[in-house]
């Protein structure tokens, strides 16, 4: 199995063969190859491809899904249109910042995007929690966008560093 070469359907890989146990990256995802020819396909286009996504590139697109959910059953149970319109802004930033974020062209712009998204919903769930001093539902979703705060500073100071 040492000099065993596939040629992997990754039109912008670096590299246009890998070794079976090898792994690849194309600038948006690593992709890896089986080591072993027995095993049943991992996915069901190629024979033991698989793409490796980091959790990391799927947290604003949760955290968008999060954002949109809460403001939809907002105005689902109580009528907040104010609710309903932070859901909806939110989404539209975090879907913004993730598509963004994708390509290393524009990855520092949807950082930045995704940042102040965090910044204004930190603050606004932060003042919604200090002056209705309920827990529910403002405390959760403040440490959510508290933490999303913290990973896009840390995505942007390391995509702002020159290579």
């Amino acid at each position: 199995m040492s000099s065993l070469a596939l040629t992997l359907p990754i039109p912008s890989a670096t590299a246009k063969h890998a070794k079976l146990g090898a792994a690849l990256y194309d600038g948006r995802r690593n992709w890896s190859v089986s080591t072993k020819l027995w095993e049943k396909p991992r996915t069901r286009r190629g024979f033991g491809l698989c793409c490796k996504a980091e959790l990391s590139e799927l947290a604003p697109a949760a955290y968008g899904a999060l954002l949109l959910g809460g403001g939809l059953f907002a105005y689902s149970k109580s009528g907040s249109k104010g609710s309903l319109f932070g859901g909806l802004t939110g989404s539209v930033l975090m879907a913004s910042a993730y598509f963004l974020m994708k390509e290393p062209e524009t990855r520092a712009l949807g950082d930045a995007i995704g940042l102040g998204s965090a910044l204004l919903f930190s603050s606004i769930f932060g003042l919604r929690l200090a002056s209705t001093r309920k827990p529910v539902p403002a405390g959760p979703l403040l440490l959510v966008s508290i933490g999303m705060l913290a990973f896009f500073v840390m995505a942007y100071m390391q995509d702002s560093l020159p290579a």
